[in-house]
């Protein structure tokens, strides 16, 4: 076996890579140029300008669907107004905070205690007081005089976990800085997410709005022709290919994640079978790998309840139970509940997070009247049985 182990790994150096720099198909590279976002690039520079004058900008909040771009453009601006702030000798600072991070942003504490490692002190993982953590965080703001531009990623995904009233506590630090100005940019998939939140916050917040539209097709290829330059060996990835991978995101939603996703795969997958080219084929097992990592990252990323009520939904599964009712889930959930230190939520708000499954596709929930019982749902898995074992794997790792 160790030979052979040996033996896989020379292979794999002495083989010839067909990729140039396979981190340009990522999300965390910032290209040279970003295709069909140049009006949002100009928007956005144009708002943040007056901190080369040492002025304090405006707020600024984009909204638009996965992959259409916000992140890469957001980050794109700031790193250049960084450079250019540095050549001008004007103090800048920017933190960047994706709230989607679990372990990152899922309490108001964890959140404050990231802000204020990024300049550098490190926080107790728990066990100081909220106040403490806001007077540190503004001490470290004021302590010179400078622009702070916090970016917060995903932040209708921070709302929904721990409330709003962090960021009218964060925006209300403004009015007693003394050296510095702090400005918020957040980013958003949900278009509607600002007209829900507490208009304390929403007045505070909302001074301008961009909306970053879909990708189509076309544009989507030209953002993979842009990619390949940098990600692949010349005559690796041909036309075809790229407009299959991008004509597969257009399906949804005109997504350019998902496009760099299938094109990084494939090429994976080529590689893999010692393929100097990628092909139609490559693409395609691409597709069936990302549809199954995706719905497990899905289920991941979910809060501890949501995980709990899928939980229960898998065991009854797993006894054989089929066209399982909401009571019958909500009596194991309760269990499960009970067997890991959760307090368990109502019957209607499981009904809630039942319904948020049913739209994330790994569950099947049908709606059926019981005349004058009233209503209830027949809910089923709705994911292979492969997918059920990897789906399973994650729910042990969080449940007893």
């Amino acid at each position: 076996m160790q030979n052979t182990l040996e033996n896989i790994f020379q292979k794999y150096i002495e083989r010839k890579t067909i990729f140039k720099n396979k981190d340009a198909l990522t999300i965390n590279f910032t290209p040279d140029n970003i295709p069909h976002r140049e009006k949002q690039i100009e928007y956005i520079a144009l708002i943040l300008a007056p901190i080369l004058r040492n002025e304090k900008p405006s707020n600024l909040f984009i909204y638009g669907k996965t992959g259409t771009g916000k992140t890469v453009v957001t980050k794109k601006v700031t790193n250049t107004l960084v450079k250019s702030a540095r050549e001008n000798n004007i103090p800048l600072k920017v933190i960047y905070i994706n709230c989607k991070m679990r372990k990152v942003a899922d309490t108001e504490y964890r959140v404050l205690a990231q802000l204020i490692n990024c300049f550098g002190e490190t926080v107790p993982y728990t066990g100081l007081p909220t106040n403490e953590l806001y007077s540190k965080f503004f001490e470290h703001i004021d302590k010179e005089k400078q622009n702070v531009i916090l970016v917060l990623d995903e932040i209708d995904a921070l709302v929904s976990k721990i409330g709003s009233d962090i960021l009218y506590n964060i925006t209300r630090i403004n009015q007693d800085l003394r050296n510095s100005r702090l400005t918020i940019i957040g980013i958003s998939n949900n278009l509607s997410f600002i007209e829900n939140i507490d208009s304390r916050v929403k007045s505070s917040l909302s001074e301008e709005e961009i909306i970053f539209p879909p990708y189509n097709a076309n544009e989507l290829r030209d953002i993979l022709a842009e990619r390949v330059k940098c990600a692949f060996n010349d005559g690796v990835v041909s036309h075809a290919v790229l407009a299959k991978c991008a004509a597969l995101a257009a399906q949804e939603h005109g997504d350019a994640r998902k496009a760099l996703d299938l094109l990084r795969v494939a090429g994976e997958i080529a590689e893999r079978i010692n393929s100097e080219r990628v092909e139609d084929t490559h693409v395609d097992m691409a597709q069936q790998k990302i549809d199954v990592d995706r719905t497990v990252e899905a289920l991941s990323s979910q809060p501890k309840q949501s995980q709990a009520v899928f939980k229960a939904i898998m065991d009854l599964h797993k006894d054989g139970k089929r066209n399982i009712e909401t009571g019958d889930v909500y009596e194991v959930y309760s269990k499960i509940c009970s067997n890991n230190n959760l307090t368990p939520l109502t019957q209607r708000r499981v009904s809630d997070l039942i319904s948020e499954l049913d739209m994330l596709g790994i569950i099947n929930a049908t709606v059926m009247s019981k005349g004058r019982y009233g209503r209830t749902r027949k809910i089923n898995m709705n994911v292979s049985r492969q997918l059920v074992k990897k789906l399973d794997d994650v729910l042990k790792r969080e449940f007893v």
